[in-house]
């Protein structure tokens, strides 16, 4: 067991609250323009897929080889655990009442129709979380964003895990010193990878908020918002792995996992529908935002 201090829970806090904060970025290209190309948007979450996948397989997968004596089994477990915690979440949540009125009483019966995010509708498979997101910002509703957070944190937790496994070895022998702190590279990579993974997250947050002529800093906070549990999910993750070192393989295993089912899952799929209409239906475009997001993440890998 290594001692987890008050400045390593910090420093790890501020590392995930800067890839929450990088999320609003997302939102400050409707600050110029009214809008954003389908084009660009699929680029954009090929980018994220591609840092992602570069992120979970030669950061993270590598790191749990690394750090496993004999057969990667606890690694094996962690990737495993990781994907099913996402499905299993997401199957739940799809089944909450988004309004949290649930369906015991009348008291909504008489609800109008265009309150669709204001109780009384469970989310069911096809629920565009954004959407949703936008729908309870616009009506400043703010119990509804409370359970939203709650399926935000499916898809955002696994990111905060990824960056609290990343600093396990903050404080000991090598690694690049920050603040004079020993900070391991990693650390540094997946810090960066997700900030840059966040921004194109943002962009979709702030697409149907604009079309609900919500102003850009209430976008801006809304994309924030959905990154909230990263740097909850790092401290957790964080404070894990360094009372019980043993589980380290485990905790790069499950952020891996649990990464690459995202972006095979839901970040892909998303990025195909938004290029539906583009020749070849989106997938060059894809392909080279993918390519652009691992050659962007290489320079860090070889430092």
């Amino acid at each position: 067991m290594v001692a987890v201090t008050p400045e390593s829970l910090a420093f790890v806090f501020v590392a995930g609250l800067i890839t929450a904060l990088a999320t609003g970025l997302g939102a400050l290209p409707f600050f110029l323009f009214d809008d954003i190309s389908d084009r660009w948007n699929v680029v954009l979450w090929g980018v994220a897929s591609g840092i992602m996948l570069a992120a979970s397989g030669f950061g993270l997968f590598a790191e749990g080889l690394a750090a496993s004596d004999g057969l990667p089994t606890m690694l094996v477990l962690g990737l495993a655990a990781g994907v099913a915690l996402v499905i299993v979440a997401d199957r739940m949540l799809h089944r909450l009442d988004v309004g949290g009125h649930g369906h015991s009483g009348d008291a909504h019966a008489d609800a109008p129709a265009d309150h669709a995010y204001d109780g009384g509708r469970p989310v069911d498979e096809d629920e565009d979380e954004d959407a949703v997101l936008a729908e309870a910002v616009a009506r400043g509703d703010y119990r509804t964003l409370v359970l939203i957070l709650g399926i935000l944190t499916v898809h955002s937790f696994p990111e905060g895990v990824a960056i609290g496994v990343s600093f396990a070895d903050i404080g000991l022998a090598g690694g690049a010193r920050v603040l004079g702190v020993a900070v391991p590279l990693l650390a540094v990579f997946m810090t960066v990878a997700i900030s840059i993974h966040n921004i194109p997250e943002g962009t979709a947050i702030a697409i149907p908020l604009r079309s609900l002529g919500v102003g850009e800093w209430r976008m801006v906070g809304a994309a924030v918002f959905s990154s909230l549990p990263q740097p909850i999910g790092a401290v957790i993750a964080f404070a894990f792995v360094r009372w019980a070192r043993a589980f380290l393989p485990f905790g790069f295993g499950f952020a891996a996992g649990a990464m690459v089912y995202l972006v095979l899952t839901e970040f892909v799929p998303e990025a195909l529908d938004l290029g539906a209409d583009l020749p070849g239906g989106g997938r060059r475009e894809l392909a080279a935002g993918v390519a652009a997001g691992v050659a962007l993440m290489l320079p860090l890998l070889v430092v």
